[in-house]
């Protein structure tokens, strides 16, 4: 029953890998101007199919708590720097920028 799980979350895995370079694909196409309706197609295809494979995988015992996109992507990306705020305008205080 392991393998059968295994197996599925290899599965899903590798079709979540196809679906970046899918959604990369179609952003691509975005940006040039182009149709992307058979990318799209290919993409919603495939969510439903990860969506059937997560199905199957609980079904067949799996428990384990499945990332979702943001969760991911945190992980993955986890070494970028954080998002500086910016100051208002209005305010004046010491520039960081200047030395005393």
């Amino acid at each position: 029953m392991d393998n059968k799980i295994n197996e599925i979350r290899r599965k899903i895995s590798a079709l979540r890998t196809e679906m970046t370079l899918v959604e990369a694909a179609i952003r691509e196409q975005v940006n040039r101007d182009l149709d992307c309706s058979e990318a799209s197609y290919r993409l919603m295809a495939m969510r439903a199919e990860v969506a059937e494979m997560i199905s199957r995988w609980k079904a067949a015992g799996g428990g384990d708590h499945l990332p979702t996109v943001r969760e991911r992507l945190s992980r993955s990306h986890g070494d970028r720097p954080a998002v500086k705020t910016k100051l208002d305008k209005g305010k004046s205080g010491p520039n960081p920028l200047v030395r005393a």
